[in-house]
């Protein structure tokens, strides 16, 4: 039933605008608000908690879009009776007419900032509308399952995971033995990974860093391999002015309006800063310092990634597939060309690793992620188990992927 105009409505915002935060919560007697700062933790979050009464979105976000968002809670995750409100401050004719096209699963459009009071009132008016129509039956969006590993393949992944860990025991005993007489910590390492169908799990590995090795990832970035060189102006922790806008009358932008570092700037400028951006969405240091002489040699054999057969035979993952990207690198992935490298399986070897491994060179990460969608578009078990065939050799190579 929907909420009367005295009962406390829950809200979930997905974004990280604080104007936003603060006019939501101006009033915590009429409303409870859940705020997550992008759209990865948002679908982690509705995985596990559906009694939100309704959704608030920024359209640009990190990890997955504002409208693919809203498509994907509410036919993916089965949620289309919860209303969605998309905000879009700013946004062009152009953007406006796709967006109010996508009216079964955007309810709401924000083309400025609106107070809380009007927020609140438009709620539980969508509220009561959604549920009139519902309960008539005259508006109803069918939920789509999530992908799931086809049956074929997931006895594959059982039986192979399930025997190489028997076979594998003494080594990973030996292996484990090793880590912990080196250096002090865990034997495992655990870090939240995105995988099918962004979907949020622990990922288990070999420690291989000394720990504490995440903290001094900051000093390390211009190591990064994949990452472009960058002009002082880009590099500067102040967000440069856009030349276009600059030309144009006070408050008024070329294309439509971002909140980037707390600062508004276009799109038009954002995309142009993010083609020279040092910050490359996948970071791969050579001779990284953290790593331990363990480590080394159980990375260049890839020995290291042993303990996620158990991911695979949790179901968490296949033995083949796509790499699950960790948080840092998925919320980067803002574009909707490589959103279908999540809907595929979840690997541990997969298609660019094998492509990688022993040509000496640094894959670009356009040349990686088209590989992923490529897996995503054509993969089968009969290609999966020529992949492990190719990728037992690349075992040998002394690249680490």
């Amino acid at each position: 039933m929907a909420p009367n105009p005295k009962e406390k409505i829950k809200l979930l915002y997905i974004g990280s605008q604080s104007d936003i935060t603060d006019a939501l919560t101006e009033n915590p007697d009429d409303v409870e608000v859940v705020v997550m700062d992008n759209g990865l933790r948002g679908i982690d979050y509705l995985r596990k908690n559906k009694d939100v009464d309704a959704i608030i979105s920024d359209y640009k976000l990190s990890g997955i879009q504002g409208v693919n968002l809203a498509t994907y809670i509410k036919t993916k995750l089965g949620l289309s009776k919860i209303p969605f409100v998309l905000l879009a401050f700013g946004a062009d004719s152009n953007l406006r007419d796709t967006i109010l096209k996508k009216k079964a699963v955007v309810d709401d459009l924000y083309l400025s900032t609106p107070n809380a009071e009007s927020i609140l009132t438009r709620i539980r008016f969508l509220l009561f509308y959604l549920k009139e129509i519902n309960e008539a039956g005259l508006s109803e969006i069918a939920p789509q399952n999530d992908y799931k590993i086809p049956i074929i393949k997931r006895l594959f992944d059982i039986l192979v995971s399930g025997s190489a860990l028997l076979i594998l025991s003494p080594v990973l005993l030996l292996v484990a033995l090793a880590i912990r007489i080196e250096s002090k910590g865990s034997v495992i390492y655990k870090s939240k990974r995105v995988g099918t169908g962004y979907k949020i799990f622990d990922f288990l590995k070999f420690r291989s860093m000394y720990t504490g090795s995440d903290a001094k990832l900051k000093e390390l970035e211009h190591l990064n391999q994949y990452a472009n060189n960058s002009t002082e102006e880009t590099s500067s922790s102040r967000i440069p002015p856009c030349p276009r806008c600059a030309k144009l009358p006070k408050d008024e932008y070329c294309s439509p309006i971002l909140y980037i570092k707390g600062e508004k700037i276009c799109e038009y400028w954002y995309n142009e800063l993010k083609k020279k951006d040092k910050a490359a969405t996948f970071i791969k240091i050579e001779n990284d310092p953290r790593i331990t002489k363990v480590g080394k040699f159980i990375r260049n054999t890839s020995i290291d990634e042993l303990p996620q057969l158990i991911n695979v035979l949790k179901g968490d993952m296949s033995i083949v597939g796509n790499r699950p990207l960790p948080l840092y690198e998925a919320e980067q992935l803002t574009s909707d060309d490589w959103s279908a490298r999540f809907l595929a399986p979840a690997g541990i070897t997969g298609l660019w690793q094998v492509e990688l491994r022993g040509k000496g060179g640094v894959m670009s990460e356009d040349e990686r992620k088209g590989l992923d969608n490529k897996y995503a578009y054509t993969y089968s078990l009969w290609g999966d188990i020529k992949l492990i065939f190719r990728t037992i050799p690349a075992l040998f190579q002394k690249e680490n992927v």
